[in-house]
């Protein structure tokens, strides 16, 4: 989890947004913020210190490694793995550090036993079709809680499949209605449980999926679920928490008629000035956007040229004003000049045809992180 501190390119985090966007998400008793996979690339650690710092009760994340790397770092509150734990190692580690793994089958809640006494959130499987407990399972499973006494469930969960997509509102609806059903018997057992399902668009826009404990993740980092959606609306305020800037490294003439860069993937139709900047698909910027994307150079947008290099890619800068080497260019975010717009993950994620979550995570892990 530590930023690549080879690459010249620079990961911004901005926590301030992260710590805003996380109070436009409702009461901070009620949300556990979701911080697995290095916060989604925004870094664990700066992250869940600025949410504790906002009030945040409660953190999710993937694994055991993440959950002790939180109490390593002076975190305190209830750390949830989504994950589970592997290994009598991960049950031991998980039960000496007050972390709750989740268990979703009988094997992991053997293994909760033996190390007990432990916490643990109790998964169930409503249509995800993943990890948990399925219905047929509970009479079983209550009969095996009521008799571990060193196994504490606090928590029951399931995980919403579809919620950002409207025209799959029928499924959603028949997620909640088997999480109500199972987690009411769970309840029946054990009052004091509490309920979560909601991720970050089932937090936005279904209030009956909410219960005690909400788990958003993109939303924290300014992602809309619902972006191109007819419920884009719902969350106008988010603020993308990441920008990625990247030096350039050189500035050269191209004559109409020449290529650049492998495979003379782009031929220059015009004399045209472009320059080459210090990021490529080995630092996060996709080799499949390759004469794809724009790029902000002095707050305008300029698009990006040839074939996107291991460590390098071209962009054609003849109409964004001077250019020289040192100057930076913004591969996410970045200062836009008036009627300019700065590129976000969902744009990337459109042109790749996959999610933003991909695309903050590869940024932020592949390059050093910087704070705001």
């Amino acid at each position: 989890m530590h930023a690549n501190i080879f690459s010249p390119a620079l990961c911004h985090v901005d926590l301030g947004a992260v710590r805003r966007n996380f109070s436009r998400l409702g009461a901070a008793s009620a949300i556990m913020p979701v911080i697995k996979s290095d916060a989604y690339g925004h870094g664990l650690m700066p992250v869940a210190d600025a949410l504790a710092q906002s009030g945040a009760e409660r953190f999710a994340v993937g694994t055991a490694a993440e959950g002790l790397a939180l109490r390593a770092g002076g975190i305190g509150q209830e750390i949830l793995l989504l994950l589970g734990a592997h290994g009598a190692e991960e049950w031991q580690a998980a039960a000496g550090n007050r972390l709750t793994p989740l268990v979703g089958s009988f094997e992991a809640l053997d293994a909760a036993a033996a190390a007990s006494p432990v916490r643990v959130a109790v998964k169930c499987e409503t249509g995800m079709g993943r990890l948990g407990f399925r219905r047929d399972a509970l009479p079983l499973l209550l009969d095996k809680l009521r008799h571990m006494p060193g196994v504490t469930p606090v928590m029951v969960l399931s995980h919403l499949s579809s919620a950002d997509m409207p025209e799959e509102d029928a499924h959603t609806r028949e997620q909640i209605a088997r999480f109500e059903h199972m987690s009411a018997a769970l309840r029946s057992v054990f009052p004091g449980i509490s309920r979560s399902l909601a991720n970050s668009a089932a937090t936005l826009a279904l209030p009956k999926a909410r219960y005690e404990v909400c788990r958003p993740g993109l939303a924290l980092y300014g992602g809309n679920p619902f972006a191109g959606t007819d419920r884009e609306n719902l969350c106008p305020d988010l603020e993308w928490a990441m920008s990625v800037s990247a030096p350039v490294l050189e500035v050269h003439s191209l004559a109409a008629g020449e290529s650049v860069s492998y495979g003379r993937a782009f031929r220059a139709d015009r004399p045209m000035l472009v320059a080459a900047v210090g990021i490529g698909y080995a630092t996060g910027f996709a080799r499949a956007l390759s004469n794809r994307a724009a790029v902000l150079v002095n707050g305008r947008r300029a698009p990006q040229v040839g074939r996107v290099c291991m460590g390098i890619l071209m962009v054609d800068v003849t109409d964004a004003g001077p250019v020289q080497p040192g100057d930076r260019a913004w591969l996410l975010g970045g200062p836009a000049a008036k009627g300019q717009k700065a590129v976000d993950a969902q744009e990337l994620a459109g042109l790749l045809d996959t999610i933003p979550y991909e695309v903050l995570c590869l940024m932020g892990v592949t390059n050093r992180r910087v704070y705001a």
